[in-house]
């Protein structure tokens, strides 16, 4: 079993750096999503969810 934790032992560090950091972008998300923050950057109560459209599009509507 040791051999094999050491002959794979690059790939596990890999894997778990990326688990890592899946972790914490996905607990970033959650927090950002709490405080009623979009993943695309624009204010979505404010544009009905539809963050596609710009300002002026969206008034003249």
């Amino acid at each position: 079993m040791m051999d094999w934790i050491l002959a794979n032992l690059g790939t596990i560090v890999v894997a778990l750096v990326l688990l890592l950091v899946v972790t914490l972008i996905l607990i970033k998300m959650i927090k950002d999503k709490k405080k009623g923050k979009s993943p695309c950057g624009c204010d979505c109560a404010g544009c009905g969810g539809n963050c596609n459209f710009s300002k002026e599009k969206r008034e003249n509507l």
